[in-house]
Parts: C-alpha cells; sequence; structure tokens
C-alpha cells in the first residue's frame, strides 16, 4: 500500500502541476505596431524591452535605475498582452503608442541600457501569481499615490502599490518638475469637462479644489457649476498641460484656468526621479522596486 501511494505521489509531481500554463518559460518573440508607419513587426522581448527602457528613461542613467525600469517594462509588457487590449486595435502584441501601450525608441539604446535588460533577463513583478499593474510616473512630488488616488483606478484591487512613501526625489529632480504653471483656455478646458462628465459646464468664472486624497493631490475639482475627477481631467487635457494633479494653486484668469503644481506624472508606483536617486545610493534593482511596491515577487519567468 505504501508503495502504492508513492507511486501516486510521484505521478503527480505536485512541484510541476503548480507551474501555470500561461506563464512564458522561455523567452517570447512579441508583434509590434509601429504607430508612425503602420508596420508590423516580430521581435524578442528582450530585445523589445531595451527599446521601451531606452524611451521611458533617460539611458545614460545609472544601470540599477535602468534595470528598475526594465523589469516594471517586462511586467507591463506581459500583463497587457494577456489583456489583448492592443490585439483588438491592431492585431499585435504591443504597439509604440503611450496611449495605448508604452514609448519605444529602438535608436537610444545603448550600453547602459542593454546592460541593465541583460542583468534583470526574464524577471518581472508579480503579486499573488499575478504580474503586477507595473505603474510608474516621472516624478512624484516626493511622495507617492494610490491607484484610486492618482489614476482614479478602482477596477481590481492594488494593495501592492505603496502610498504615502516619499523617495527624496525632488533633491535630483530638474526644476521644472519641482514646480511649475500652466495657463489653459477656457474652451479647451470647457471641452474636457464635457468629455469627463457628459455635461456641459456653462460658464467657467471659478475654480476651486474641493477634495485632496491622503498624499495631498486633488482627486476632485469645480470648475463653474461642474464637478470634475482630477485625473480624468488630466487625462483628457493632457500631460503637457496638466502635468500633475499634484496642484498647490487654482484660479481663473484673462480666459485661462492657471494651475500651479509639483511633480510630473500620476505619482502612483516607481518614480523615476526616485529610481534614480536610489540607484545612485547603491541600491539594487530589486531594491528599488520594492521600496515602490509591497508584498510582491520578483520571478524569473525564462532564462
Amino acid at each position: 500500500m505504501l508503495f502504492l501511494c508513492l507511486q501516486i505521489i510521484g505521478c503527480l509531481r505536485p512541484a510541476e502541476r503548480k507551474i501555470r500554463p500561461d506563464v512564458p518559460r522561455r523567452e517570447p518573440i512579441i508583434s509590434l505596431y509601429i504607430n508612425e508607419s503602420g508596420e508590423k513587426r516580430k521581435l524578442k522581448m528582450e530585445e523589445y524591452i531595451a527599446g521601451v527602457v531606452a524611451a521611458e528613461m533617460d539611458p545614460a542613467w545609472p544601470v540599477n535605475a535602468l534595470a528598475a525600469q526594465a523589469i516594471l517594462a517586462r511586467t507591463f509588457t506581459l500583463e497587457n498582452i494577456k489583456a489583448e487590449r492592443v490585439r483588438k486595435l491592431h492585431g499585435t502584441d504591443a504597439s509604440t503608442s503611450t496611449e495605448e501601450f508604452q514609448a519605444y525608441n529602438a535608436a537610444r539604446i545603448n550600453k547602459n541600457v542593454r546592460e541593465a535588460v541583460k542583468r534583470t533577463r526574464g524577471e518581472v513583478v508579480t503579486y499573488q501569481g499575478d504580474c503586477i499593474k507595473a505603474w510608474f510616473c516621472a516624478c512624484n512630488g516626493g511622495v507617492t499615490a494610490s491607484a484610486a488616488e492618482g489614476l482614479s483606478y478602482t477596477k481590481t484591487p492594488t494593495p501592492y502599490a505603496k502610498a504615502g512613501i516619499k523617495d527624496d526625489c525632488l533633491k535630483i529632480t530638474p526644476s521644472v518638475y519641482r514646480t511649475w504653471e500652466t495657463k489653459i483656455p477656457l474652451e479647451r478646458v470647457r471641452a474636457a469637462v464635457v468629455k469627463v462628465t457628459g455635461k456641459a459646464p456653462g460658464e467657467i468664472t471659478s475654480a476651486q479644489i474641493i477634495e485632496r486624497g491622503p498624499s495631498g493631490r486633488a482627486t476632485k475639482i469645480k470648475l463653474g457649476g461642474a464637478v470634475v475627477g482630477a485625473p480624468a481631467l488630466r487625462l483628457n487635457l493632457g500631460s503637457e498641460w496638466v502635468r500633475s494633479t499634484f496642484l498647490t494653486a487654482i484660479t481663473i484668469q484673462d480666459g485661462n484656468l492657471i494651475l500651479k503644481g509639483k511633480g510630473f506624472g500620476h505619482g502612483v508606483g516607481m518614480c523615476q526621479w526616485g529610481a534614480r536617486q536610489l540607484a545612485q545610493e547603491g541600491k539594487s534593482p530589486e531594491e528599488i522596486i520594492r521600496f515602490y511596491f509591497k508584498g510582491v515577487e520578483l520571478k524569473k519567468y525564462w532564462p
């Protein structure tokens, strides 16, 4: 009887049965839609990741910061390929559009980028067995936000994205990101409000922040008679007009919405300037990831 039980246990091989079929065990070849030309190209995953890292972060930065970006880029790619977002648009796994997928620029790949990608080959960030939503931003203004606060994202739980984390990024962030001011024509603001709320706001003669999140970011803004979510308004106006929702002042003046703020991006997940600061302090790519994400596992999907 014991011999039979051992045979059965041996046949089951529990360690192998836990391997998920949707997890790649060798480097994938992906299809990439080049939005600028309409071309569809196939390339190895690691070569694609090098182009993403080169586009999303300054290639001259410390290798460990670039490596942390590579881990997140790889994680983002796998999570989004699984969701088939771009496949529904172009019939490919990924695209070069930042609105549809993530940035890509193979022309910027240098020795640092290649070393960063090589050092983290096949490495991804998972939470409870699944690839996380690998969020990052340029500069979080000194403190991170939750997905709900920075992105108004509540579709699925994302407890792994640390909120309220201070990373001293403002020590090295360019002044243009530390504090900024923008003037947005009210016609553009009115059109964005209509897109977000589906209703015309009427004449916009006043503006105020009526709700802030735990990190201090604006979450709801009142423009005339309309109340709009700050992340949605930023998304519709564009980052060239609203660098972040970390607003310090908001007024109406001479037919413009005047915004003052700090940081650049949604503030969720890894701050790129913060990653550079941590890398300069000697932190490894994995330590940088764990600084911004909690309860996660870093796994090597392919050798």
